[in-house]
């Protein structure tokens, strides 16, 4: 009988390669040239949202109610009118039952043959209790809950968009009127809503819809559309002139339906609404939210603000490359005219300074500079001295608008605010405001850290804290000056809200999603130089305060002691009734005009 063998210890032999097998074949270059092709700015995107965003679907969903409501405001406030935001988000489950999404049957529904949506909605789980307040999600044995859908619908009051301009402003990517000006607003690239739009039809393939009606008599026009991706272009499937009634004469309102996740608390969408009304005192705003609630913010200052006034670019901040194309585009033809036409703040004398520095004449030809002569021009811009540009392209909330915001949000606190004088980074003129209010309603317990809100041309800046210009600025600064405690590398603990506004003609953010500040040396010291502002003057109210306790506290042990005083001295002195009062009397206001505060 044969022995069976021994069982093989050690990995287990491998297969040997087929000898049919061969190594990838080499693609010559002109098939490698057939496979290049141009990549449009929405296929990169497609791709890169979390560029602009639209990292996790909590997230998504602030980011496009922010996109809309900033849209609203400009447009608003580029027309003069006092904005009134109308903002509905409501579960795709939960439209046929409940009454609290934007167009399930009321007035904002559009006409009756308009239904919001086709067909039947999908039946989408409810999420589980969250468990903490991280972006990620509640999750369940590793596994994150799914997201939802969400129908978010954002009206305004505003002067309304023109037809023709509709399908391009809410579905092609770079396309806006604000990029080329040098003044404040809130959107400058032209990507906002538009990828917002472009997040919705990705996951859930649905359309924009957009009502919109530039006049009270004019017709208001619906419009139905998808974006092409591989072309960067709208496509309308439906354009139709509807019946809109409502309350304004004209205004815009956009619907977006996609895949989000709903949460209250920080960094949700009811926190952005409400750091909205703080930086936009002359904003009313009505919020709607998926799960029933309805919030009215009235408007704290009636008169809308300071318009800003669009500027050329300045001398010390133009680059060498940007000179040559101003060149090129410029209608001017001789260099002086050049300098004086298509820079702020260049007289006829200054521009002669500068053909000087450079060793150009004033009437030489503008076609005709060569690369040679104009980096000797760019040189002598930033060698000559010019005067700041203007200030009135930027248009700041004010320290007063900003201390009655402060003070409806923290009701009873003190507070104090304080606008920093205009300044400029790289040729861009730029004002900080600030403000502190401390203890009042709604205030965090004395151990917890400081609440920062942190704004860009009035729109709140809710993540990347720890990036921010603005939250470097506000940590260096000497709390413990001020009777706050602080721990090092922390925010200062205690019942304090910080306010900072940072308005521009071109905020530098440090992303396209414009949610921290870069750090420049001029705009750091400005925050610092307006939060140490408003650091002294809390100091020298809690130092007021704690002069107020203790002042206090010596009348209360003295009025406690006061009575038997008087008792030994009667005892003493053997004095009657009347003489025991007047003793009372008059060690009462010798001892209380003592104690001054």
């Amino acid at each position: 009988m044969a022995k069976a063998s021994p069982p093989r210890r050690g990995p287990p032999r491998t297969a040997a390669p087929s000898r049919k097998a061969r190594a990838p074949r080499s693609l010559s270059a002109e098939e490698m040239a057939g496979q290049q092709r141009e990549i449009s700015v929405s296929e990169f995107f497609t791709k890169n949202r979390h560029l602009l965003g639209f990292d996790n679907p909590r997230k998504a969903l602030l980011t496009t109610v922010r996109e809309a409501v900033d849209n609203a405001l400009d447009a608003c406030e580029e027309a003069g009118i006092l904005p009134a935001i109308d903002v509905a988000i409501s579960r795709v489950a939960d439209r046929g039952r409940n009454g609290n999404g934007a167009a399930a049957g009321g007035a904002d529904a559009g006409s009756g043959a308009l239904p919001l949506f086709e067909g039947k909605p999908a039946d989408v789980p409810k999420p589980a209790p969250d468990e903490d307040d991280d972006d990620v999600g509640p999750r369940k044995r590793g596994v994150a809950a799914p997201p939802e859908r969400f129908v978010v619908s954002v009206e305004d009051n505003g002067p309304g968009i023109v037809k023709e301009q509709v399908a391009k402003i809410f579905g092609k990517l770079l396309y806006g009127s604000k990029f080329h000006r040098l003044r404040q607003s809130r959107g400058a690239q032209g990507i906002g809503i538009s990828a917002a739009g472009m997040y919705g039809q990705l996951t859930t393939g649905k359309p924009v819809r957009i009502w919109t009606r530039t006049g009270r008599k004019k017709p208001a026009h619906f419009i139905e559309m998808h974006m092409d991706l591989r072309k960067n272009a709208p496509e309308v499937t439906k354009d139709d002139t509807v019946e809109w009634e409502r309350e304004h004469a004209t205004g815009t309102k956009v619907e977006i339906e996609l895949e989000a996740k709903y949460q209250k608390g920080a960094r949700s969408v009811d926190d952005y609404l409400r750091q909205t009304a703080l930086a936009n005192p002359h904003v009313s705003i009505r919020y709607r939210d998926p799960e029933g609630g309805e919030t009215v913010i009235d408007r704290a200052v009636k008169a809308p603000p300071e318009p800003s006034r669009e500027i050329q670019p300045h001398p010390y901040g133009v680059e060498l490359g940007m000179l040559i194309q101003m060149m090129k585009a410029t209608s001017s033809r001789k260099l002086k005219a050049f300098l004086q036409n298509e820079f702020s703040r260049v007289s006829s004398r200054t521009a002669a300074q500068i053909c000087a520095k450079a060793g150009l004449p004033p009437t030489a030809w503008v076609a005709r500079i060569v690369r040679d002569e104009a980096d000797r021009l760019h040189r002598a811009l930033s060698e000559v001295r010019v005067q700041n540009p203007p200030t009135d392209c930027v248009s700041p909330i004010g320290a007063d608008a900003v201390a009655k915001a402060l003070q409806r949000e923290r009701p009873g606190a003190f507070v104090h605010a304080e606008t920093r004088p205009p300044s400029v980074y790289r040729g861009n003129p730029f004002v900080v405001e600030a403000g502190v209010a401390w203890g009042g309603e709604n205030a965090p317990p004395a151990d917890e850290l400081a609440t920062l809100f942190r704004f860009a041309n009035r729109v709140p800046l809710l993540y990347q804290q720890g990036a921010c210009a603005v939250n470097k600025a506000v940590l260096s600064c000497p709390w413990r000056n001020y009777g706050v405690d602080q721990s090092r590398g922390a925010l200062p603990s205690g019942p304090l809200l910080v306010f900072v506004h940072v308005a521009s003609v071109w905020v530098p953010f440090t992303s396209e999603s414009k949610e921290a500040v870069a750090h420049y040396p001029e705009i750091l010291k400005e925050i610092r130089l307006a939060v140490m502002g408003c650091g002294r003057e809390l100091g020298r109210h809690l130092s007021r305060q704690r002069r107020m306790a203790d002042a206090q506290r010596k009348k209360d042990y003295i009025a406690a002691y006061l009575p038997h005083i008087v008792e030994a001295l009667t005892e003493i002195l053997s004095l009657d009734e009347k003489a025991q009062k007047s003793a009372t009397r008059n060690l009462t206001e010798i001892l209380e005009k003592s104690r001054s505060v």
